[in-house]
């Protein structure tokens, strides 16, 4: 099955999620880590820059936590800039946990795939295969070779890059890289990286 390229940034409850979604998507997935995204001011920060460099497609479960995530983003980002897509009330429980959720309802990671497609098209999220213009896209591999993983100071200097573009300072070196690759150059970076060591 060919992988949908959406250029929207899309969000996520949890890895979960997120994982299930990497086998549909080609783009960037980003995680609220459920509700943490309420106290959360540098990934929310993160979220409305996203939302104005590229637009957000917000994919949450149909529950009520699902939902009240869904109405705090829309209410804290330009409702203009955010797609949203919902999955359907399908009863049942994720393989993975002992009993199904309060109440009893699948969220996206135990939504079949073909049915996660349909939603995802429903929301008119738009393909961005045939605007992409190939560009030399930044590797953990250029994160080792800048010294920002793999050494004594490596987190030290991620933090420096990260407070620099205003970052969150919790992303994992692959959720770093994505990001990273939506809004900013090779090049840019690896200049930004010699100004500042």
């Amino acid at each position: 099955m060919t992988k949908l390229k959406i250029k929207e940034a899309v969000v996520v409850e949890g890895k979960y999620d997120k994982i299930k979604l990497s086998s549909l998507i080609d783009g960037l997935i980003l995680e609220t880590h459920g509700f943490q995204i309420f106290r959360n001011k540098e990934q929310l920060e993160l979220l409305r820059r996203l939302a104005d460099s590229r637009g957000l497609l917000i994919l949450t479960d149909s529950d009520s936590a699902g939902f009240l995530i869904r109405n705090f983003l829309k209410s804290a980002i330009d409702p203009q800039k955010i797609k949203h897509a919902y999955i359907p009330d399908i009863f049942g429980k994720e393989k993975r946990k002992p009993s199904p959720g309060k109440e009893g309802k699948l969220g996206v990671e135990g939504i079949p795939v073909d049915i996660l497609r349909d939603c995802l098209k429903k929301a008119g999220v738009e393909s961005s295969a045939s605007s992409v213009v190939q560009r030399r896209l930044i590797t953990k591999t250029d994160l080792f070779l800048l010294g920002l993983s793999g050494g004594k100071e490596s987190a030290n200097r991620r933090h420096i890059v990260q407070k620099t573009l205003n970052l969150p300072e919790h992303l994992s070196s692959n959720s770093l890289v994505d990001v990273l690759n939506s809004f900013i150059t090779y090049d840019d970076f690896c200049s930004l990286c010699r100004n500042l060591f």
